[in-house]
């Protein structure tokens, strides 16, 4: 079987799964979670157009919107990440 590559980005796995983005370790405190809202067809090829951010913390014993820390909503999905980003980088420095 295939060794799975973990794409890495600014130093905190980033994986996908359909239309959810998540960004950083379940073994650290908090993690990003991005949603693609909507898509646009550019030169026949879906681009995210409308994403969904939220701050989450990964304690097993807090449910539901109790997580959700800081939440927003961005047009493309370079810029839904780079504040993603920043978002985690304070909360793992517990800013």
């Amino acid at each position: 079987m295939a060794e799975e590559k973990i794409l890495m980005y600014k130093g905190h796995p980033l994986m996908r799964k359909g239309n959810l983005l998540y960004y950083g370790s379940m073994a650290d405190s908090h993690i990003v979670m991005l949603q693609i809202l909507e898509t646009k067809e550019v030169n026949g090829e879906p681009i995210a157009s409308r994403v969904a951010i939220q701050l989450q913390l990964t304690d097993p014993n807090v449910k539901g919107r109790g997580r959700v820390v800081k939440k927003g909503e961005k047009s493309g999905l370079y810029t839904a990440l780079d504040f993603g980003s920043v978002w985690l980088e304070r909360a793992l420095a517990g800013k």
